[in-house]
């Protein structure tokens, strides 16, 4: 198994020469003067070193070792405490924090960067700080200024971590018959009873206090979502000096013995009329809580590009290096008694494909961070509209196709080693196992598809769609020249297709409700492989403007690596926009019985 290397010369091309990061967080008054291009770099390189050599050593350890749970306690593998403590220290918990509780205040564009290598290193490590930062984004945006002072500095510190608890034994996707009740007291506060499960990081070693994040009802709560409310609740009580108190009755039942992410502690959380803190306004927590739930969604996204660049790293060094058959024109390497793998066309295949998705799915990612910095710095209000138009309609895409496509890699990875890629010690099976939670938790990507068709396509008659249609289209005229027309032209035939795919499923719907899920999975698809078309040509666009200083021919690899995708992979949108087109009716044929 290959060590784990920060993709920095990748991550540096798709941040400085495609997206010019730096002009970006110039243009934007809440950023200027925050951050420069010399300032990220020097971040970027810290971050890999962190990431590449403490914190991917413990990745295989800490899958066998596993979360420990005993009477309550919960215990992480070996190495754990004494790396996080120096991922704390370094600042990386608040990297996107508010500065104003102790947060670095650093853009999203270059916060996607350094998920995604952390999520490379360990997935189950990377769990841990990114529940904090969302706890944190939730806390910011929504708690008084009291439980910000008082909350939010440790937390960024890395001192304190943070949980959301959502899910309950009989509810997941429809929070609206939660159980978990919080009864006022005479103090403000509230007492809050109930259980919620899987939840990450519920219960650990590696701070001293942690702080929940509990959707829960008033006892006079309306039915449904419209009466879910938001507290805050610690696992110590919190001082008026600051210093911890006394332990809040909350404590873990149990850790679940998952498929995978086993360092990751997945925790069943009682809580017996635990003292907790409203958030935000009574019967608005759901509201509140997605603010969350949307940073974790890009987040659990890019746990599924972290992964495919892990399986790419050590599935081409094995490619490399395991001699098996002749190439089909002849001996490559005739002084060994085979040639390498990599000379076959299966193989090829297989790593392309990781290749080209992982690219564009980085890309992608680090476009739809630029769209959250315009949405959260911009002063010009039209152009901060459609930075929070496109992130709206981006996040589920982000969410759900970076860990489809995940998998994908993931699987094709170990299909590179054969045999050996089911043997535990070259760690190609843990990374399929360790991908598979990424499309089911922070909403399964059945649901992310549901919502992107539903709420963010069909409810709005395509107007979120329209303006990212719009934004393709203008960079297909600007780059009209011959140099890119191999890239602009599939594009361009991409974007009518997705622009009448999203006209059929509207029409349809207006009469046939059964149509938007129906379509939902393969719409969201097609969406993803047109925006990575967009992405790609974005990229060649900036390969192409390099290929006379290509000493070690990175810019050609760009270029080449665009061209199968947008050969070999792109077309995959003709076959799901088919089945698209097919309607809904097939589905409802069978009544349950029949199943």
């Amino acid at each position: 198994m290959a060590d784990y290397k920060a993709p920095l010369r990748d991550i540096r091309f798709v941040l400085n020469e495609v997206f010019e990061a730096d002009k970006l967080w110039q243009s934007l008054p809440g950023l200027d003067g925050a951050i420069d291009a010399e300032t990220a770099d020097a971040m970027l390189e810290e971050a890999g070193k962190i990431t590449s050599q403490t914190i991917a050593p413990l990745n295989r350890s800490g899958d066998e070792e596993g979360a420990k749970w005993d009477n309550g306690v919960v215990t992480t593998p070996a190495g754990f405490k004494q790396a996080y403590s120096t991922y704390a220290e370094g600042g990386w918990v608040g990297l996107g924090g508010n500065p104003e509780f102790g947060g670095l205040g650093m853009p999203k564009t270059l916060g996607v960067q350094v998920e995604e290598m952390v999520y490379g290193a360990n997935n189950s490590f990377a769990l841990y700080p990114a529940l904090t930062a969302g706890c944190c984004l939730a806390l910011d945006a929504h708690g008084s200024e009291e439980l910000k002072q008082a909350y939010l500095p440790n937390l960024y510190a890395g001192t304190w971590a943070g949980t959301m608890c959502l899910t309950e034994p009989h509810c997941g996707t429809d929070l609206g018959i939660i159980r978990t009740k919080a009864v006022p007291q005479a103090d403000g506060s509230y007492a809050v009873t109930g259980t919620k499960i899987f939840i990450t990081g519920g219960e650990h070693d590696l701070t001293e206090n942690i702080i929940h994040l509990v959707l829960a009802k008033l006892p006079d709560a309306p039915a449904g979502p419209k009466g879910i409310s938001l507290f805050l609740v610690p696992k110590f009580l919190v001082n008026a000096d600051g210093s911890l108190g006394e332990r809040n009755p909350v404590s873990c039942g149990s850790i679940e013995h998952k498929m995978g992410i086993k360092a990751s502690a997945t925790c069943v959380m009682n809580f017996d009329g635990a003292e907790g803190y409203l958030i935000g306004e009574v019967n608005k927590g759901l509201n509140a809580m997605f603010t969350m739930m949307n940073y974790e969604r890009l987040s659990i996204g890019i746990q599924g590009i972290g992964c495919s660049e892990a399986s790419y790293q050590s599935a081409v060094a094995y490619a490399r290096d395991r001699i098996q058959s002749r190439a089909p024109t002849g001996a490559q390497q005739p002084e060994k008694a085979a040639d390498p793998i990599i000379v076959h066309p299966d193989v090829r295949r297989m790593l392309l494909t990781i290749k080209a998705m992982t690219e564009g799915s980085r890309a992608f990612s680090t476009y739809v961070g630029s769209q959250l910095d315009i949405s959260k710095y911009a002063d010009d209000a039209e152009i901060k509209k459609k930075g929070e138009d496109l992130v709206a309609l981006l996040t589920p895409v982000a969410k759900a196709f970076f860990t489809d496509v995940g998998l994908e890699n993931c699987v094709h990875g170990q299909q590179v080693f054969g045999g050996h890629g089911y043997v535990r010690e070259w760690g190609q099976e843990q990374l399929v196992r360790d991908v598979r939670i990424a499309q089911i938790y922070e909403g399964t990507n059945g649901i992310q598809a549901l919502d992107l068709m539903g709420r963010k396509t069909v409810a709005n008659n395509g107007a979120f769609v329209n303006v990212f249609i719009q934004e393709v289209r203008d960079f297909i005229s600007e780059n009209s020249d011959q140099a890119l027309a191999e890239f602009v032209e599939p594009l361009a035939k991409a974007i009518d297709n997705l622009e009448e795919l999203t006209g059929v499923v509207i029409d349809r719907s207006k009469t046939n409700a059964n149509e938007i899920g129906a379509a939902s999975v393969e719409y969201l698809h097609v969406f993803g492989y047109t925006a990575y078309a967009y992405m790609w040509a974005r990229m060649a666009k900036a390969a192409n403007a390099r290929l006379n200083d290509d000493s070690d021919g990175f810019y050609q690899a760009k270029i080449g690596t665009g061209r199968f995708f947008v050969k070999r992979l792109l077309p995959r949108i003709h076959s799901l926009s088919e089945s698209v087109r097919a309607g809904s009716e097939s589905l409802y044929e069978l009544d349950a019985a029949q199943f």
